[in-house]
């Protein structure tokens, strides 16, 4: 009776959270901006177009239509301001806004959710078939992996530099679901490659993201470089995109458990979810800027905050993984960490993000992403599947 008595409490407390979800969405679902949904409640009036893409996630298993027909708007807004070239900008209004490097393939991979969703197959073809073309350019080796420029994705305070995880799971993940096999097999076979440490490059030996000796992938490289400290963010999306084989997943998600145990012990982390990133960079690392000791200090932001959107896609990861026990513990620490807020009076905060090592909300309250990733979380954790990703590991990725 115990057991039964706590899972019911636990039950209620993720309804509960659900709800307050939806609410945040439908309250951010207008802004000042040509309204189009605003990025967070009140500290980000403005359409972000990264943060509105990965909602689509949440939207989409809402089944609440004016939500999705929001989404069709912002998706039709971003066409209309896309450049002659297939770039999509980093606000949804304003097509001035330009240089980030997921916006487009976010675009990509929002556009072929929705095309999903909706039925309508031929949705926004010409911006999609723009887009494509814009993200074939942005491989410097004209090859497959794309390469960015450090600071363009959403990391706007840390230094992402050439091939990144992040953006090119994305990559493979809108090429799958638009039916661009063949190119997607190229992605993952150069993903597939080592990252070359030895300070040599040998002729047609091209760099990859695979990291010797541990199960994820490197955060980012490029030629020589090459930085493997853990990205969380790129790492779920590897898993939930297949691109990780069913070991690699299952042996990644007990390494990140295993550190997160030993960060928590070191009293590097007081929750128990894992950080956006680790381990976190500190001034007497090599790959410390002076900068980081004001926006981005360990722990911190992008620096190895706790970031609920991503936490989401973690227990998304850990479903696709067929870890159903762990992806449910870690749903119920998202549902507790998505209360607190800095704002009083809020049952819910949903905020931006959270320090590690004291588990504090420090970013902005009822966050749309945050709210949109939770409601797929919990989606993935009930149904034991992970909507739209689902297909896109049923491709084999070679």
């Amino acid at each position: 009776m115990k057991i039964n008595s706590i899972q019911i409490q636990n039950q209620q407390e993720i309804t509960k959270a659900k709800n307050a979800a939806l609410e945040v969405l439908i309250h951010n679902s207008h802004g000042p901006y040509q309204g189009l949904p605003r990025t967070a409640g009140w500290g980000y009036p403005e359409p972000y177009t990264r943060d509105l893409m990965f909602s689509i996630l949440g939207i989409a298993v809402s089944g609440n239509q004016k939500l999705l027909e929001t989404i069709r708007r912002v998706l039709e807004t971003l066409a209309k301001n896309q450049t002659e070239h297939g770039h999509i900008p980093s606000l949804v209004h304003d097509k001035e806004d330009r240089g980030a490097s997921d916006t487009t393939p976010l675009f990509l991979l929002g556009v072929g959710i929705f095309k999903k969703v909706s039925g309508e197959l031929n949705f926004l073809d010409e911006a999609v078939e723009k887009a494509l073309t814009w993200m074939e350019y942005q491989s410097p080796s004209d090859r497959y992996l794309v390469a960015q420029q450090p600071t363009s994705d959403w990391r706007d305070e840390q230094w992402v530099t050439g091939y990144g995880l992040f953006v090119n799971t994305l990559e493979y993940s809108y090429l799958r679901l638009l039916g661009k096999n063949e190119r997607a097999v190229k992605v993952a076979a150069e993903m597939g490659r080592f990252t070359i440490t030895g300070g040599t490059i040998h002729h047609h030996v091209h760099e990859g993201l695979v990291v010797k000796h541990k199960p994820y992938y490197a955060f980012w490289s490029y030629k020589i470089y090459s930085s493997e400290r853990f990205d969380l963010l790129g790492n779920s999306l590897a898993i939930l995109s297949g691109l990780a084989s069913p070991t690699r997943a299952d042996e990644m998600i007990s390494w990140i458990e295993e550190e997160c145990s030993v960060m928590r012990k070191r009293g590097e982390l007081a929750v128990d979810l894992p950080p956006n990133f680790f381990p976190f960079i500190k001034p007497e690392d090599p790959d410390w800027l002076p900068r980081y000791d004001i926006y981005n200090k360990p722990g911190e932001y992008h620096n190895g905050g706790i970031w609920p959107f991503i936490c989401g896609l973690y227990v998304a990861a850990l479903v696709a993984a067929k870890r159903y026990a762990l992806a449910e513990e870690k749903l119920l620490a998202l549902t507790h960490a998505v209360k607190i807020s800095v704002t009083a009076n809020l049952d819910f905060g949903f905020n931006e993000w959270i320090k590690a090592q004291d588990g504090k909300p420090m970013g902005q309250d009822w966050q749309t992403w945050s709210a949109a990733l939770y409601l797929y979380a919990v989606k993935c954790v009930e149904d034991k599947k992970t909507p739209f990703f689902d297909e896109i590991r049923s491709f084999p990725t070679e």
